[in-house]
């Protein structure tokens, strides 16, 4: 009864972090370019009180062991990386990706950091930075007299100067993707950081090697789907519960046991 008393607290802790999760998720539902999260588990060891090469009666052999699991562990969780709904804003310089790839973004300690999130606008040096005014990678300056900012799929980026007929290139976006996105780093502010899990950065152009395009004007939203959050968290709660249940009459037995002398 101690063991079932210890294999249903883990379980409770487990789904406890489920449900951290489940709560990270839903409140970023309508943060721009965020990748929804899901926990991973594995049950724990096993204690063997009988093995198969046990020996019965008339020298038959136990089919099958006599088995304790011992409950119930969090390994990892990962981010899903599907993508997002499109929105469109109209905004100049907000771009999406539709396909694999990643922004590059210089953060202060000029460290390369990697988003989905392509909420960009100028700076008062004219070059390109995010909301929380990082630095587009490679860097991008757009002239002061500019009227009018164009970003073609392949991520060039054009400028039309007063007094021009025709727009002049500035600059190209570069974006990078992982042999395994999933072992990416999240730091917040829809950042990601390479670790050894993710492997190094592959960069190219987009629409080129796999890449995906970059769309002009539009945002990617958050991959959450709020339905199956739901569905996950009543799971998990039910869970938490019966977990908790164990607990109980684990606690239960163990008095009743304890109640015998007196009887």
């Amino acid at each position: 009864m101690m063991r079932a008393l210890r294999t249903a607290a883990s379980g409770m802790y487990a789904q406890q972090l489920q449900i951290d999760s489940i709560s990270n998720n839903l409140a970023n539902v309508n943060t721009t370019g965020y990748k929804k999260s899901k926990v991973e588990f594995q049950d724990l060891i096993y204690q063997t009180i009988q093995a198969t090469h046990s020996v019965r009666g008339l020298g038959t052999t136990v089919p099958a062991e006599l088995q304790i699991g011992h409950g119930v562990k969090p390994v990892a969780i990962e981010k899903n990386f599907s993508q997002g709904s499109p929105s469109q804003t109209g905004n100049m310089l907000d771009m999406s990706i539709e396909g694999e790839g990643f922004f590059q973004i210089m953060r202060p300690d000029a460290s390369i950091a990697y988003t989905r999130n392509g909420n960009f606008s100028v700076s008062p040096d004219g070059r390109i930075v995010n909301s929380d005014g990082y630095l587009l990678e490679p860097e991008i300056i757009i002239p002061q007299d500019a009227l009018e900012i164009t970003i073609d799929r392949e991520g060039y980026v054009f400028a039309k100067m007063w007094g021009d007929t025709e727009s002049t290139e500035v600059g190209q976006i570069e974006l990078a993707r992982f042999t395994n996105p999933t072992g990416l780093r999240a730091m917040g502010q829809t950042l990601f950081k390479e670790t050894e899990a993710s492997g190094i950065p592959i960069l190219a152009n987009p629409g080129q090697e796999g890449f995906g395009e970059v769309h002009q004007g539009y945002l990617e939203a958050s991959n959450v789907q709020v339905v199956e959050e739901m569905v996950d968290m009543i799971i998990a709660q039910r869970a938490y519960e019966l977990s908790s249940k164990a607990i109980k009459t684990a606690d239960s037995m163990m008095q009743e046991a304890n109640n015998l002398k007196r009887g």
